[in-house]
């Protein structure tokens, strides 16, 4: 029996799949799975996949029919109880249109503006560790800067929180190769509970306008365009739950790796002008978004591989699947010397993929990356003396990869 290159399954895979990726990228970097999808772990393969015209992210209107019953819900699930895609899941011109909406509410400048407030947020987490002498990172710092944030931008309640934060990550789950029935039941069951949540605030806002991006979206005009009820619902639920979720996982994996490697922990302390690349790098060495697919809307041809052993070239006919492996790209040393160190002053670390690239690029990538520098950046500098107080827990996951609880000594 052939040997599984790629195997989502195998719990070592999930815990730590950057030696898998190694293999991947030089015994099959365009490789087929047994359920007839293709993936792709180079970074040329891949970088130049997410910003091709020639690939679809629509995969519902564009895949070929799914063999499994598996696969067929999955894909079923891609669109809300209310039959309204997500903007992951648009190609132009809908995506255009979408996006522009809400372009303006991300550009640099206005996430720039945000920083006060973040850091305010940050140092009253930090205040309380301080006197405690210990924090755990996740559920006390990592999660609910982002999470408030992004409640700010929307002018959304926070007190469900606890109930918005089990929600995106029962969506989040719904996106993994490992999905099972119960899965995406809970998945599905909490879209029952959100959708509701979400068009009682919608309405509630229709009737008191106010300064805030939901308020923006609601009477939002671009050549006399809005977004719909169920557009606007779907747009809030990803706002809402890639708003956070993302950072969530950079802050907790990069404090992990500095802890992992106190020298460049040491080197970003010292050096305030690090901030910017710091996070890209680390980003790039432990993103918290692995992989994405996309559908190709003409047959392609991947390869051949100059200097890689294996494979020559593989065909892909139209409709297929394929597999975009951010994760494995970021550690290919064909881009990126010494691939698997952490290099906070590394040259070309903002050349990662971990935000994807072209027009799905991360929405809120400026986000993100504030929201990390300022709460890294001062755990870091505030506590000289910083350490784990325990073993991580990680999240089994794979698309989506965190750490789920790091518990930390903080002096």
């Amino acid at each position: 029996m052939t040997e599984l290159l790629f195997n989502p399954f195998d719990p070592e895979f999930r815990a730590n799949p950057y030696p898998f990726y190694d293999r991947l990228r030089e015994q099959a970097p365009a490789y087929w799975t047994p359920l007839d999808t293709v993936v792709l772990s180079r970074y040329d393969d891949v970088s130049q996949t997410l910003r091709s015209n020639d690939f679809s992210r629509d995969i519902e209107a564009n895949a070929i029919e799914p063999k499994t019953p598996m696969s067929v819900r999955r894909r079923e699930s891609r669109r809300n109880e209310r039959g309204t895609k997500s903007i992951l899941n648009l190609d132009p011109p809908d995506h255009t249109r979408l996006r522009r909406l809400v372009t303006k509410a991300f550009t640099p400048s206005a996430i720039e503006n945000l920083r006060p407030r973040v850091q305010q947020l940050v140092d009253d987490v930090l205040d309380v560790a301080e006197e405690r002498g210990t924090m755990e990172l996740v559920d006390e710092l990592a999660f609910p800067v982002p999470f408030q944030v992004i409640s700010d931008l929307l002018a959304m309640p926070t007190d469900r929180a606890a109930e918005l934060r089990e929600w995106s990550q029962h969506l989040t789950a719904s996106l993994e190769p490992t999905a099972t029935d119960e899965t995406l039941d809970a998945a599905e069951a909490a879209i029952e509970q959100l959708v509701p949540y979400l068009i009682e605030i919608i309405d509630e806002r229709r009737r008191n306008l106010g300064e805030d991006l939901l308020s923006g979206l609601l009477v939002a005009e671009e050549a006399g365009d809005r977004l719909s009820t169920d557009e606007l619902i779907a747009f809030v639920v990803l706002l809402y739950v890639a708003g956070h979720e993302t950072t969530v996982n950079l802050i907790g994996n990069g404090t992990l790796a500095l802890l992992r490697n106190p020298d460049q922990m040491q080197l970003w302390r010292a050096d305030p002008s690090l901030d910017g690349n710091a996070v890209d790098e680390l980003l790039r060495f432990d993103g918290p978004v692995q992989l994405t697919v996309r559908v190709p809307m003409v047959d392609v041809t991947f390869g051949p591989w100059e200097g890689r052993d294996g494979q020559e070239k593989v065909e892909v006919p139209k409709g297929t699947i394929v597999m975009t492996v951010l994760g494995a790209a970021n550690h290919d040393a064909m881009v990126f010397d010494d691939p698997h160190s952490l290099r906070l002053d590394r040259p070309n670390a903002n050349r990662h993929v971990a935000l994807s690239a072209g027009i799905h690029y991360c929405l809120g990538a400026a986000l993100a990356k504030l929201e990390a520098q300022v709460a890294i950046g001062s755990l870091i500098r505030r506590f000289p003396n910083l350490e784990l107080a325990g073993e991580p827990g990680w999240r089994d996951r794979l698309t989506i990869r965190g750490v789920d609880r790091l518990p930390l000594t903080v002096r």
